[in-house]
């Protein structure tokens, strides 16, 4: 990524599965093979909402509306790629089928109390969510 005289924005979706958090397992540098939130970038002319409905699905293969903003999250350390502005949403799952696309490698059900050790500062998002 070539250095931006702003920050990128992204969007993380939290969304529960079968009692479970949904993440992905990255199939991309950084943090390859680590899990991580479904999301990604905002495209020029979306809208957050549309972009973490639209990260999700291509990541998870799940039809999600959101619920919620659960914050946002601006360190500028928190992608080693350059700095990221994220906007976090939880999301209900309105259709579709579990499966791992795009840049996901697996898909990774986490128990949302005590997820493993995750990718940027996804752990601090759960966190911040909460699991509702």
């Amino acid at each position: 990524m070539t250095e931006r005289p702003h920050p990128a924005v992204t969007v993380d979706g939290l969304v529960r599965f079968d009692g479970k958090l949904v993440a992905i397992r990255r199939r991309n540098d950084p943090f390859r093979g680590m899990p991580a939130l479904p999301g990604g970038f905002v495209e020029l002319g979306e809208t957050t909402v549309e972009a973490v409905v639209r990260e999700v699905r291509e990541e998870t293969g799940l039809e999600t509306k959101v619920l919620r903003l659960v914050g946002v999250f601006s360190d500028p350390g928190r992608d080693p790629r350059g700095h990221t502005v994220t906007i976090a949403y939880a999301l209900e799952v309105i259709g579709g089928t579990l499966k791992a696309g795009s840049d996901a490698s697996a898909i990774v059900l986490v128990d949302p109390d005590d997820p493993p050790k995750m990718a940027f500062d996804h752990n601090d998002i759960v966190r911040q969510w909460g699991g509702s």
